[in-house]
Order: C-alpha cells, then structure tokens, then sequence
C-alpha cells in the first residue's frame, strides 16, 4: 500500500529481458539505503518488488503483463521515475490510498500553465472514466492528484501545484506522454457493489417473467 506522495525521482540505468519480462536497474541514491530485497517500490504508480541492492541502485523483474499493462514496457535507460517506499504503520497519509495496480493508462492531451500552476488535461478508456468521481483521488504516475471538478466525455483534468511539477516527473510531462492511473480504491468498491446489486435486481426480474410465463416454478 501507498499514498501517491512521491518520495524521489529515479533514474532507469539498465534494461534487459529475462523470463518473459524484463528486470530494470534504477538509480535512486536517496531510497537505496533504506530498501531491502523482497521490499515493495511503487515505480510510476506500479508496485513492484525489489530484488537486488547494487550500491545507488536497486533492481526488480517487471512481468510481461506489467510491461503491456502499464508504462513500464516503453521505458528506455535514462528515463525519469516517481518512487515511492510502501506505506508503514506509523507513516503519515499525505494522500490517498493507492495499491499500485495499475487500472490503465492515460494520454496527456494539453498542458496548461495558469499563473505558477498548470492543468492537465487526460485522455482515457471509458472504463477508466466510469470509475471518476468529479473532486476525487486519482493516482497518476503514482502521484496522489484530484480530479477536477467536472469529468470530460473522454477524460478529466488535473491541477499541479508547482512543488508537485518540481518534485515528480509531471515537471518535464508532454503532451501525447502516456501515464499510469489508478482510480480511488474506495470508489471502485462502491462501483463493484452497485454494479452487483444491479444485477441482482436484473436477476430476480428476470426469475419474476419467467415464472410468470410458467418456465419457472416458485420454490
């Protein structure tokens, strides 16, 4: 478990592939010292486990889905990473609740910069927009944001402060770049309940015409 308060930016030194995936080394000279192999690191909003400590630098195997699922697959050495060490009990929730399983990506359609801020406009799958909720918690690239207060027909904005821009990756972000999101936790828990309920109703309508048709019988 997380919170989307990105701890340092990382830096992909080696790539290479192995057993289906591909194991990364990346730099992080300030995280190092206090990782051991077997910790959780979100690396981009995606949770993944370390491996090895090689002096500044750690390493961890990316699976094959991971790398289709998720930024991960494009990176190149030299690439910048928002890092963060998992949630311990006495750590301070200075954002939200994020898992680090990645829901999906989003392209970023505009940048714009108003007074010291800037809004980013996100473009995504409609699966991705059904689990928005309009001033709610988003993860983007593992960075804990707010939705704006309206969703879009094909995405959503988000307002970065400047501390934001200048201590994740959002601070050198392109139009057209692809990010990781992962969507409120506990609003994809109310969803999934309504979602069930729904059918549930569907169900007994359903079970209701056919007995009355006299296909089913009460029991």
């Amino acid at each position: 478990m997380f919170t989307g308060i990105v701890e340092e930016i990382g830096h992909l030194r080696q790539s290479r592939e192995e057993g289906g995936g591909r194991v990364l080394l990346v730099e992080a000279a300030g995280l190092t010292g206090d990782l051991s192999p077997g910790d959780s690191v979100a690396v981009d909003g995606v949770c993944q486990t370390v491996t090895r400590i090689s002096g500044q630098s750690f390493e961890f195997f990316a699976m094959g889905e991971t790398l289709r699922a998720t930024t991960l697959g494009g990176l190149r050495p030299g690439a910048s990473l928002n890092l963060e060490r998992a949630l311990t009990p006495t750590s301070r929730l200075g954002g939200h609740f994020v898992t680090g399983h990645v829901d999906g990506r989003a392209r970023i359609h505009s940048i714009t910069r108003e007074g010291e801020w800037s809004a980013f406009r996100l473009v995504m799958e409609p699966e991705l927009l059904a689990q928005l909720v309009p001033k709610g918690s988003i993860a983007v690239g593992g960075i804990s944001l707010t939705v704006g207060p309206e969703i879009l027909p094909d995405g959503c904005e988000i307002y970065v402060i400047p501390h934001t821009l200048e201590h994740t990756t959002l601070g050198a972000a392109k139009v057209q770049d692809e990010v990781n999101i992962e969507t409120d936790l506990l609003g994809k828990y109310v969803l999934r309940y309504m979602e069930r309920g729904e059918n549930e109703r569907k169900d007994t309508n359903l079970m209701g015409l056919l007995m009355q048709q006299g296909f089913s019988e009460k029991r």
